[in-house]
């Protein structure tokens, strides 16, 4: 098609509903995250500078937080941006890296927690193999997995997303989702490759979601016979379990309000099912673990202590 104009920007229409509040919403969105960066930046040091943290659950959760430093950078900047600004633009190529972060960080977080549940399984249900089985090299390999494949997958899928001819700039939301770029392009435009990778993508999580579940399967099992084993699996795998079930909850809404939802919702309702999951977990998962795994509490109260004399 000839006459298809070259899309150079795209249009935030989802950042409308804001004009009317605009400085209470930017003051506490920069309030929140700030709290963002403090909770999860807290946590990171104490791990890395604490020498009895450096086991593989602890670097596994520094992991843990450092993608939620990633994923809320990709979003909560440009969004106290635009709303000092008068347009709602962002540039084709900052679409395509935004939505490219977006998706990146969901699935990095769905592999450090599969990671997170494997480690937790040996440690619960192999306790005697555990250190002959989680090497540090082993343990560098888990991390460099949980990041490379979402990271891979994803370069593939932005670069087949820059290949599509466009007849459209509107994207109704807050921030740039692939899915919603894709559903831009114009009537003749083959997506049958970006199609065959989303399934291939939604595969690869499915597998991660099932292999989770088997882990917390034969933990459970495990419980059931010992109670030592119980208050371990309650100390340790309770953060996990929830971050884990509240994180797939988000997740699966936001998808199936994405594909199924009705458009006749207030905007400033779409907007807020459309961030939950730049809104709670990256807050919530570094206060669970922080109170409920003691040596982290334990530091956190000392360093406190420490600051009151």
């Amino acid at each position: 098609m000839d006459n298809v104009s070259v899309v150079s920007i795209f249009i935030l229409s989802g950042i409308n509903e804001t004009a009317n509040y605009r400085i209470a919403i930017f003051s506490l969105t920069l309030l929140y995250y700030c709290m963002i960066l403090f909770f999860n930046i807290s946590v990171i040091m104490i791990i890395i500078l604490d020498q009895n943290l450096h086991e593989p659950m602890y670097i596994l959760l520094c992991s843990f937080c450092f993608n939620g430093l990633y994923g809320t950078t990709g979003f909560y900047p440009k969004l106290l941006f635009d709303l000092f600004s008068s347009t709602y633009h962002i540039s084709y190529e900052g679409c395509l890296l935004q939505a490219f972060v977006m998706y990146s960080f969901v699935c990095c977080e769905l592999s450090i927690l599969a990671v997170m549940a494997y480690d937790r399984y040996l440690a619960i249900c192999r306790p005697l193999h555990y250190n002959s089985v989680m090497t540090k090299r082993r343990l560098a390999q888990l991390i460099c997995f949980s990041w490379l494949t979402p990271l891979c997958i994803f370069s593939i899928s932005i670069v087949l997303t820059s290949t599509l001819k466009l007849c459209g700039s509107n994207i109704p939301k807050l921030f740039c989702v692939n899915w919603l770029i894709v559903k831009l392009t114009c009537p003749d435009t083959d997506t049958v490759s970006s199609n065959i990778l989303s399934y291939a993508t939604i595969i690869i999580y499915v597998s991660h979601g099932l292999f989770t579940m088997w882990t917390y399967m034969h933990m459970i099992r495990t419980c059931v016979k010992s109670k030592d084993v119980k208050a371990k699996f309650l100390q340790t795998c309770v953060p996990h379990l929830v971050s884990l079930s509240s994180f797939l909850v988000i997740i699966l809404f936001d998808l199936l309000y994405t594909r199924l939802g009705s458009t006749d919702l207030p905007q400033s309702i779409q907007n807020f099912i459309a961030i939950e999951f730049l809104l709670i977990p990256p807050l919530m998962n570094p206060l669970i673990y922080g109170f409920k795994l003691t040596k982290i509490r334990n530091r956190i109260l000392g360093l406190v202590y420490v600051g009151k004399t």
